[in-house]
């Protein structure tokens, strides 16, 4: 019964009314919109969901204006942790810069669930839906909100924006020490505890990078900042040859992660629903701040927060 549950919600995800046969080992499912039929083979068996997982996700070519004016269907995800587990099981943590979300109908099911912002973010991320997290994530830029300032810093990972990531990081490590140390431990320094003229070389390839991957005093730093040392390395030096060994790692580390802080966000803050997403939000630290008014009236150009 669990796995036909399984399936009923990854064919919801295409808004389809599902057929169901009988609940034997040999049970049918048919998705009408996507024209997919999938025989299932063991109903307890956990491929059966993955195998599901990828001919919905071939299925869906919506336009992101038809989902997001979409409601979540009666047969659709009802919970955070119907949603959470399906994307947790489906596709591996995100550890590069994606080039689409897996499902961009997800996007509104998430946000029907009204969640607290720091969850609703968390999900878009591990659908690979950067834009729909990056909204939320903006209006939580500064402490108290310390929960949705490492999720900025995990976006910008994501991305591929290692500096970025690693000041969110240092200020997570700074104002929320004891998150900070909930998902990467506690000593080290951060990207922000070295002089300003240090950063500049520190971290980056060729001689000067002591504090880089590999570097002779990358060991100093905390967990956190030696992880974006190994995912910049690995972006870097294995663009022509990405995977094996390294990248299963460092994927089991992101997920990890991400479901460390997801854990504490939902003891912190519930799954239930938050009607006024706006009870969450903080206004900008004066760091940030004037960084983004720079951005806008000064000459640093466009930054991407």
């Amino acid at each position: 019964m669990a796995s036909m549950n399984r399936l009923r919600d990854f064919f919801a995800v295409l808004g389809d009314d599902v057929h169901e046969g009988s609940l034997s080992p040999a049970s049918t499912w048919t998705s009408r919109r996507g024209g997919c039929r999938v025989r299932v083979a063991r109903c307890e068996s956990v491929g059966i969901y993955i195998s599901v997982r990828t001919v919905v996700c071939r299925a869906t070519s919506h336009s992101r204006s038809a989902v997001t004016s979409r409601r979540m269907s009666s047969h659709g995800f009802t919970s955070f942790r119907a949603i959470y587990s399906s994307l947790l099981s489906a596709h591996p943590a995100p550890l590069l810069p994606p080039s689409n979300a897996h499902c961009a109908k997800l996007a509104s099911q998430i946000a029907a669930l009204q969640l607290h912002p720091t969850l609703e973010a968390a999900l878009h991320i591990l659908n690979a839906d950067l834009p729909s997290a990056h909204f939320l994530v903006r209006h939580m830029q500064s402490a108290p909100a310390v929960e949705g300032m490492l999720l900025h810093g995990i976006l910008h990972r994501v991305e591929g924006d290692l500096d970025n990531a690693r000041a969110w990081y240092s200020d997570v490590a700074r104002e929320g020490a004891e998150l900070y140390a909930r998902v990467w431990g506690g000593g080290g320094a951060t990207f922000k505890d070295l002089d300003e003229g240090v950063r500049e070389a520190a971290f980056a390839f060729g001689e000067r990078r002591e504090y880089g991957s590999g570097g002779a005093r990358e060991g100093e730093l905390d967990a956190g900042q030696r992880f974006l040392n190994a995912v910049q390395a690995f972006k870097e030096t294995r663009a022509g040859a990405r995977g094996g060994e390294d990248g299963e790692r460092l994927a089991r580390e992101s997920r990890r992660e991400i479901e460390t802080l997801v854990e504490w966000c939902v003891q912190r803050f519930g799954t239930e629903t938050w009607a006024d997403a706006r009870d969450a939000w903080v206004r900008n630290g004066e760091e940030v701040q004037k960084m983004s008014d720079e951005m806008v009236g000064g000459d640093k150009g466009r930054r991407t927060f």
